[in-house]
């Protein structure tokens, strides 16, 4: 059975381990450190966020704190991959896609250099940091540069195999971290992460949910519930953003005939947006995007602002009735 037909059955959602995908990050870079000798870190001044600083405990002479320049890092990192490095570089979502997105396309994308960007304190869920801090545009950003892969892991164990992916892939990377723990849904003894493949977590006929990220859980969790209903939810874990698994979610279309997505970014330029584009070239049903719509976020503990912007079980399971509607009168 293919990888992104894979079925993973579970008693109990509320899953008892979280973990952030930031610690996963700094965890797999050590690992990669000792791994391979050609890998390099760069970081803007965030080390103890990013969790890069073990990295830089362990091997000083491949670590390169930039300082509050992530222009200038980026710059950096593109002369390091021309010289055969590969290098991460790491600093917040915000500063990585926004303040430098002009090296990032212009010595990075542009020249299909070798670089590894894994971005952190994504989404809403940096919390009281508020809307200043809070990206949910990234995934649009950096879907939008050509050559660029963009990957979202949704939990410690896919983050372990984005990264080792990313080191793998010769070419331009995009990793979206998040700072909050995250529920594990993974089992790291069987799970393999193939950049690209969309993996299946549960079967179900009447409606499809295309998760990333942090929202994965929560679709799982939104999955649960409507069983209970009689209502049988296929859940899709969608960890590679570009390229999409055309394939997956097209099937997943004919199999159902009506999607939700679930994502912690913009329904507009993300997931929302890859699927509705891939579907209505392909295989139009009825479809509703669950995200942050066209508002920057504000402060606020995550799970609250979770609850405030509707990305959460019950605002998948909204989108659900929905779309089951629509499909109904078709």
């Amino acid at each position: 059975m293919p990888p992104r037909k894979q079925i993973i059955e579970r008693e109990v959602l509320a899953l008892s381990k979280k973990i952030a995908t930031r610690e996963a990050y700094g965890e797999t870079l050590l690992a990669l450190g000792k791994e391979n000798p050609n890998v390099v870190v760069l970081d803007a001044d965030l080390s103890k966020s990013t969790k890069t600083h073990d990295f830089s405990k362990h091997y000083p002479e491949r670590f390169f704190n930039m300082g509050i320049a992530e222009a200038n890092m980026m710059g950096t990192g593109a002369g390091l991959a021309a010289a055969g490095k590969i290098p991460f570089c790491s600093t917040f979502a915000v500063f990585a896609t926004g303040r430098a997105y002009d090296q990032v396309r212009n010595s990075i994308a542009y020249p299909k250099l070798n670089v590894k960007i894994a971005a952190t304190h994504a989404g809403i869920t940096v919390g009281e940091d508020g809307g200043s801090h809070q990206s949910i545009e990234d995934i649009a950003i950096m879907r939008a540069l050509p050559g660029f892969t963009v990957f979202v892991p949704a939990d410690a164990v896919e983050t372990e195999g984005a990264i080792r992916a990313a080191a793998e892939i010769d070419g331009p990377v995009y990793i979206r971290l998040g700072r909050s723990g995250v529920p594990v849904i993974h089992d790291k003894e069987n799970f393999k992460f193939n950049p690209g493949e969309a993996v299946k977590l549960r079967d179900g006929d009447h409606v499809t949910i295309i998760a990333t990220g942090i929202m994965v859980s929560a679709a799982l969790e939104a999955a649960e519930q409507l069983a209970k209903e009689g209502i049988n939810a296929q859940v899709l874990d969608v960890h590679t953003i570009k390229p999409l698994d055309i394939t997956a979610v097209v099937d997943a279309a004919r199999e159902t005939g009506a999607v939700v997505t679930a994502e912690e970014h913009s329904i507009i330029g993300g997931l929302g947006s890859a699927v509705a584009e891939t579907l209505s070239e392909h295989y139009p049903v009825p479809l509703k995007r669950v995200g942050v719509r066209d508002t920057f976020g504000e402060s606020g503990k995550p799970a609250e602002l979770l609850e405030h912007y509707n990305l959460t079980a019950s605002g998948i399971i909204e989108a659900v009735s929905k779309v089951m509607e629509k499909k109904s009168k078709k």
